[in-house]
C-alpha cells in the first residue's frame, strides 16, 4: 500500500479541502485537512456575527465617552429621593466668552417660572453674564432649601441681564460640588417641570450651565459596563464557535 498521507505531508503546498485517499481492502476513506482551513468562509452565519460584535464595542466605545463628557460639565440634577427632593451640583465651568458684571453673593433657593436655580453654602460670589437658555423650567415660586452644601453656583435665565454666579475667584477648569435639599417635598410642590434645561455661551465642553429634573436619558456607567459586558460574551462565543468548528 502507498502511504499517500506521508507523501502528500512531504510534498506540495497544502490546499484548502484537498482529499487524501487510501486504498485498503477496498475502502475508500476520505480524508480533509484541515490546513488554511478559515470556518468564516464555510459558515456565513460566522461572517454575520462579526459586525454586530464590533458595532456592539463602538456602542460601548461611544457611550463611555458620551458620559465622561457629561460628567466633565457642570450639572445639577433634581431627583426625588424618598419623601424628598435633592439637587446635587458637580462638574466646572469654562467662563470664556462671558461678561462680568463684578461681585455678588447670595443664598440658596429656586424658583422655577425665574429660570432661577441657586445651589450651596450662602457665600460671596463673581456674577458673569452673556449666555442663553430657557427662561422657566417651571411655574413654582421661591423655595428655600432645608439644608445646603458646597460651592455656591446659581443662575437666573429671565433676569435683566440674565446672570450666572460662581465662587468668587473662581478659575475656569475648576471642579465644583454642592448640594441642597427639600424635605418633604416633590416635583408638584415644588412647581418644576421634569427635563433637561441648558444654559449656553459657546460651544465647548465646560461652556453650559445643565439642569436635569428627574431621569436623564444619557447613558449612565451601569449600562455602559452591561454593553461592554455583552459585547465580552458575545467575543467569547465567537471564539469557542470557531474552535468547535475547527475540532
Amino acid at each position: 500500500m502507498i502511504d499517500k498521507a506521508a507523501a502528500f505531508c512531504a510534498g506540495s503546498e497544502l490546499t484548502p479541502l484537498a482529499r487524501l485517499e487510501g486504498n485498503e481492502g477496498g475502502l475508500r476513506v476520505p480524508t480533509k485537512t484541515l490546513h488554511n482551513y478559515n470556518p468564516m468562509k464555510t459558515n456565513p452565519s460566522l461572517k454575520l456575527f462579526q459586525p454586530a460584535v464590533a458595532a456592539a464595542l463602538a456602542i460601548v466605545i461611544a457611550s463611555g465617552l458620551s458620559v465622561r463628557s457629561a460628567q466633565a460639565n457642570y450639572i445639577v440634577t433634581l431627583q426625588q429621593v424618598g419623601p424628598d427632593v435633592v439637587a446635587t451640583g458637580s462638574g466646572a465651568f469654562d467662563l470664556t466668552g462671558l461678561t462680568s458684571l463684578g461681585p455678588a453673593g447670595g443664598s440658596p433657593y429656586i424658583a422655577p417660572s425665574q429660570g432661577l436655580i441657586q445651589i450651596g453654602t450662602a457665600a460671596s460670589a463673581d456674577d458673569y453674564t452673556g449666555f442663553t437658555g430657557p427662561t422657566s423650567f417651571g411655574s413654582g415660586g421661591n423655595t428655600f432649601p432645608s439644608s445646603s452644601s458646597g460651592d455656591f453656583v446659581a443662575i437666573a435665565g429671565s433676569s435683566t441681564p440674565k446672570g450666572m454666579q460662581v465662587p468668587q475667584g473662581y478659575v475656569s477648569g475648576q471642579s465644583l460640588s454642592d448640594t441642597m435639599t427639600f424635605n418633604s417635598a416633590t416635583f408638584a410642590s415644588l412647581g418644576v417641570t421634569p427635563g433637561t434645561y441648558t444654559w449656553t455661551w459657546g460651544t465647548g465642553a465646560n461652556q453650559n450651565f445643565t439642569l436635569q429634573i428627574g431621569p436623564a436619558g444619557v447613558p449612565d456607567a451601569g449600562s455602559t459596563i452591561g454593553l461592554l459586558f455583552l459585547s465580552l460574551i458575545g467575543l467569547f462565543g465567537l471564539n469557542r464557535l470557531r474552535h468547535v468548528q475547527l475540532a
